[in-house]
C-alpha cells in the first residue's frame, strides 16, 4: 500500500439527517476518515446504517449538513453542483447500485461518454472492456446485459478515466463466485496503481480483500 502525506480522499465529522414530517432520521452522525492512494478501504454494516448515504456525501451526489469531505486535497462539499460535478469527473470513478448506465448507449459509448467528460488520461476502451470480459458485448445496450455483465460494464465506467478515488456500492453483488474474483482482482489491481478504492459492502470475500475495514452502525463507525 502506497502512503502519501495527503490522503486521496479524507472524510471529517460527516452528519446528515433527513427529516418528514416531524420525524428526523440521523443518517450519519459524526463520520470521520481518511483513504490513503494506493489503499483498498472496504464499508460494512447492516442495511440501514448509513452506508449509502455516506457513499452519497463521498461522491458529492449529497451534500452533508455538517462536515468536510476532500478528494486530494480538494474540497468537495460546500460547494455549487457544477464545481463538485467538475471534479466527479476528473478525480473519481462511481458504481453505484442504481447503475452509472445509460440505457440507450452500447456498453462501448458509456465508456466513452465517461472518458469525454473527464480531462484525465484514459484506459483504451478495447483494453478496459477485454480485461472485464465485455470485449464481445461492446455493442450491447444495458437493457441486453445480464446482471453480471451490467456490473462488469459499470466497472469500465468507473475506471475508464484512471481515477484518483473509486466508489463502489456492492461492486459484486450480482457476480458469480469466478466473475467476483475476477473483479477484485481488478479493484486491486486499480489500487495498486495509486488509486484509493472504497467498497461499501455485505461480502465477506470483498472484505478479505481489503486492506482495511470499517463497520458503520446506526450513522457511526462501530
Amino acid at each position: 500500500m502506497a502512503v502519501t502525506a495527503t490522503p486521496a480522499l479524507r472524510a471529517e465529522n460527516l452528519y446528515r439527517f433527513f427529516r418528514a414530517g416531524d420525524e428526523e432520521t440521523l443518517a450519519l452522525q459524526g463520520v470521520s476518515f481518511e483513504v490513503a492512494a494506493g489503499e483498498t478501504l472496504a464499508v460494512t454494516g447492516p442495511s440501514g446504517s448509513g452506508k449509502s448515504t455516506l457513499l452519497a456525501c463521498l461522491a458529492g451526489v449529497d451534500e452533508p449538513d455538517g462536515g468536510t469531505v476532500r478528494v486530494d486535497g480538494e474540497r468537495m462539499s460546500h460547494r455549487p453542483e457544477v464545481e463538485r460535478a467538475a471534479l466527479r469527473a476528473r478525480r473519481l470513478g462511481l458504481l453505484f447500485q442504481s447503475s452509472n448506465l445509460f440505457d440507450h448507449l452500447s456498453v462501448r459509448d458509456n465508456v466513452r461518454l465517461a472518458q469525454r467528460l473527464s480531462s484525465g488520461t484514459p484506459v483504451p476502451v478495447d483494453d478496459v472492456l477485454e480485461q472485464l470480459g465485455l470485449r464481445s458485448r461492446s455493442a450491447a445496450f444495458p437493457p441486453q446485459l445480464s446482471g453480471g455483465e451490467a456490473a462488469r460494464a459499470g466497472l469500465a465506467v468507473a475506471i475508464a478515466n484512471r481515477p484518483a478515488v473509486l466508489l463502489a456500492d456492492e461492486p459484486t453483488g450480482e457476480l458469480d463466485t469466478a466473475t467476483e474474483e475476477q473483479v477484485l482482482a481488478l479493484l486491486q489491481e486499480h489500487a495498486s496503481t495509486g488509486a484509493a478504492v472504497v467498497l461499501v459492502t455485505h461480502s465477506h470475500a470483498v472484505v478479505s480483500h481489503a486492506d482495511r475495514a470499517l463497520n458503520l452502525v446506526d450513522g457511526r463507525f462501530s
